[in-house]
């Protein structure tokens, strides 16, 4: 084991600014789904990279031990680097289970704000915030406070972005990415960019809603405004993640799409994927080995 199991690692490193610069270039729900998928391989190949490193601990215990003076054996790798990785796999897994259990008491929370009737709840909070909550079926909950805020139209357009985001389910893009983040955290950028990519897609959405992108901008404006102390709710709220790009993005004229920039991060994730099925070979092969000696 010298260089395959190490390469998902080192390409973690790389999946980032791929993601961010691919982002640039494509429509937001493309790049959301594409982002989503890279970082979710990475994760995987990072958790097999540091699970086959782990397992090379057990050369050290008998009866494997007692071959380690035989030369002719594959070398496993050392044990300091077999403990660091099974600490970081161990680590890893606690925080996917946090955030997952952070994410399933928040929007527990969100749900017990109001009472859903035909797809919205209404909670009596003088703060002005709207979110999508998730769940079977989802709904939108809205303050009374933000009610107050938007006029007739502007209602409409946040009625229509809420909406966006539970038909397309972007809670579930968010979790993947947030679990992946939580496991390998070279990805910790990614999330922040999945968040900011849903949320231009449901202004997409409620632009092409409502065949007006300056209402929709102006809505977004207002609500961010009004709601910034709110942004450690979930993402799938209309004033979420960077206002003042998504405000330009529709008020600006669109640019070019440069489809190329999916090579990027689609040659990112295939080499990744290959060099994870090169390092299981590879970790078979070494494992073969010694256990062949026991046998």
């Amino acid at each position: 084991m010298r260089f395959f199991v190490y390469l998902p690692l080192l390409l973690s490193l790389v999946v980032p600014l791929v993601t961010t610069r691919m982002a640039r270039w494509l429509p937001p729900d493309l790049a959301a789904r594409t982002a989503t998928a890279g970082a979710a391989i990475s994760a995987v190949a990072y958790a097999a990279s540091l699970t086959m490193l782990s397992l090379t601990l057990f050369d050290d215990l008998p009866p494997l031990s007692a071959f380690d003076h035989r030369s002719e054996l594959p070398r496993p790798v050392p044990g300091w680097l077999a403990a660091f990785a099974a600490l970081a796999l161990l680590a890893g897994g606690i925080r996917v289970v946090a955030d997952l259990v952070r994410r399933t008491w928040l929007r527990r929370d969100l749900r017990a704000m109001g009472v859903s009737r035909a797809g919205i709840a209404v909670a009596d909070v003088s703060e002005p915030f709207a979110v999508a909550v998730p769940g079977r079926p989802g709904h939108v909950l809205v303050t009374s406070g933000m009610l107050r805020l938007l006029d007739d139209r502007e209602r409409g357009v946040m009625l229509a972005h809420e909406r966006s985001h539970l038909l397309r389910h972007h809670h579930r893009l968010v979790a993947i990415t947030g679990s992946a983040a939580a496991m390998n955290p070279l990805l910790a950028r990614v999330p922040a960019l999945v968040a900011f990519l849903v949320e231009r897609w449901a202004d997409e959405d409620a632009a092409a809603r409502t065949g007006d992108r300056q209402l929709v901008a102006r809505t977004v404006a207002k609500a961010s405004l009004a709601a910034r102390g709110r942004n450690a709710l979930p993402v799938m709220g209309l004033h979420g993640s960077r206002a003042v790009d998504r405000v330009a993005a529709m008020t600006e004229p669109k640019g070019p799409k440069r489809w190329g920039s999916l090579a990027g991060i689609v040659a990112l994730a295939m080499a990744q994927v290959l060099a994870t099925g090169l390092a299981v070979a590879e970790f078979v092969a070494v494992a073969g080995s010694w256990l062949g000696l026991v046998s």
